[in-house]
């Protein structure tokens, strides 16, 4: 149900507009200043704002300025009884959606309101498919990225809570914000909690809100994360360093679908859907105390796991190619390209930061380079010595434990290099090797070196 806010200090205008509204299905909130107005707002924005002129204390155009400043999409309907032409036009001009004169017009009243949710449905709508469009997804071709992406396309239609783990920078937060995109709650809001930025004595508060009073320097009530995903998405981000007390509250919420704020004992119902991240392994941190089990096995119905980027370098070319075309978007330095050897160059390096990383070293390269072209002149210090340096490849039989297997690989490697010199002729491969003919011809066979092994 939509909710209403109705500021006037006239207690027959107030009761009034409640009838009305309330009759057309909305739920309506009253109040008689601008001080009390803000602070509701503050606890909680309402659909719809219709406020006086002529208050008591702050009067009704300063109210709207603030209004404005801190919720500019809340429309706002100004009411007065002593209504002019210039007064008018400077409550439009500070962003009031219309003006109404006293003595009020049921029709009128009820048509403004309707006119005025209706533009707000509008707008954001508009907010929602700008970003559906503008939001990147994870870039990438690799059998991994592929997998990644499937398994999303498959979970996002579903209510189910997902678990999304990864290195740091390897796009945890892009997949949990496909897998809303592609939701039914799309059209609900997408509200991010960064848990390891929050200190722990504020993460409850954080989550759920709190009351007036609540603790030292809660001046204000205020709605809490849950509350503001109703309805749509609530990511919780580095799940791994919440609290224990948190994580608590977190599983109960799951469960019950409802809660209180800090210091309150009022119920508050809540519809959202949870995706976690970490980089952390949490059957560790259970192993350790630091998570609950029965948290864990809540979030983690559909598990996902972004592999980090040294493990799929052939995404490296996709994602330089979509970075430079958005930093060519906004940075004014023109499209740059890259030098072939330059993309060998970062298949090579190892990237602790993963995507992230790769991102940050694009937009410098394109910043420092002096002409059209990123060569490995370009490159910082450690690429170029990756590049003269690369590292020597092991031989397979490196990769095993056991004697048996090494000595197997090596000997399959040795006589396969061998047999190639030759061009197939096993006699000669004999004398070259030192071998009789008959055991090597056994010994190519049970490698699958033989012509009938081939």
């Amino acid at each position: 149900m939509l909710e209403i806010l109705v500021v006037d200090d006239e207690p027959s205008i107030l009761e009034s507009l409640r009838d009305i509204l309330e009759d057309e299905g909305y739920r309506v909130k009253c109040v008689a200043s601008g001080e009390e107005a803000l602070n509701l707002v503050e606890e909680g924005p309402p659909d719809l704002v219709l406020l006086d002129v002529w208050l008591p204390g702050i009067d009704g155009l300063e109210v709207l300025s603030r209004l404005r400043e801190t919720y500019p999409h809340l429309p706002v309907i100004i009411i007065s009884g002593h209504g002019t032409i210039e007064m008018a036009v400077k409550a439009v001009k500070l962003g009031a959606f219309d003006f109404l004169e006293k003595p009020l017009s049921y029709d009128r009243v009820v048509v403004s309101v309707k006119n005025a949710l209706r533009f707000k449905s509008l707008e954001e709508e508009n907010l929602r498919l700008r970003a559906r469009f503008e939001e990147p997804g994870l870039t990438g071709d690799s059998p991994a990225i592929r997998e990644v992406k499937t398994l999303i396309a498959r979970v996002a239609p579903t209510e189910a809570t997902v678990l999304i783990q990864g290195e740091s920078g390897v796009g945890k937060e892009v997949a949990a914000r496909m897998i809303h995109r592609l939701s039914l709650r799309s059209q609900g809001p997408f509200v991010e909690v960064n848990c390891a930025a929050i200190p722990e004595t504020l993460i409850e508060s954080e989550l759920f809100g709190h009351e007036k009073g609540a603790f030292t320097g809660a001046t204000q009530a205020r709605k809490g994360k849950f509350d503001q995903a109703h309805r749509g998405t609530l990511f919780l981000d580095e799940v791994g360093d919440m609290s224990l007390s948190a994580q608590a509250k977190v599983l109960r919420v799951l469960q019950e679908k409802r809660f209180q704020r800090v210091g309150g004992d009022r119920l508050i119902e809540v519809d959202v859907r949870v995706i976690a991240a970490t980089n952390k392994d949490l059957k560790a941190e259970m192993e350790a105390g630091r998570f609950r089990e029965d948290l864990y096995f809540r979030l983690n119905v559909v598990p996902i796991t972004i592999p980090p980027l040294r493990e799929r370098p052939e995404d490296i070319p996709l994602l330089v190619e979509e970075f430079l075309d958005e930093l060519s978007r906004h940075s004014g330095l023109g499209r740059k390209v890259v030098a072939p050897e330059v993309l060998e160059a970062l298949k090579r390096h190892s990237w602790p930061g993963n995507v992230r990383e790769l991102k940050n070293l694009i937009e410098r390269l394109v910043i420092i380079s002096p002409g059209q072209e990123i060569t490995l002149n370009d490159l910082p210090r450690e690429f170029l010595e990756e590049v003269e340096n690369p590292p020597e490849e092991q031989p397979p039989w490196f990769e095993v434990d056991s004697f048996k297997e090494a000595r197997e690989l090596f000997e399959r490697e040795f006589l396969r290099r061998k047999l190639e010199a030759v061009g197939g002729n096993i006699s000669h491969l004999a004398r070259a090797v030192g071998l009789r003919r008959s055991y090597l011809h056994r010994k190519l066979k049970a490698l699958g070196l033989s012509r009938e092994g081939q």
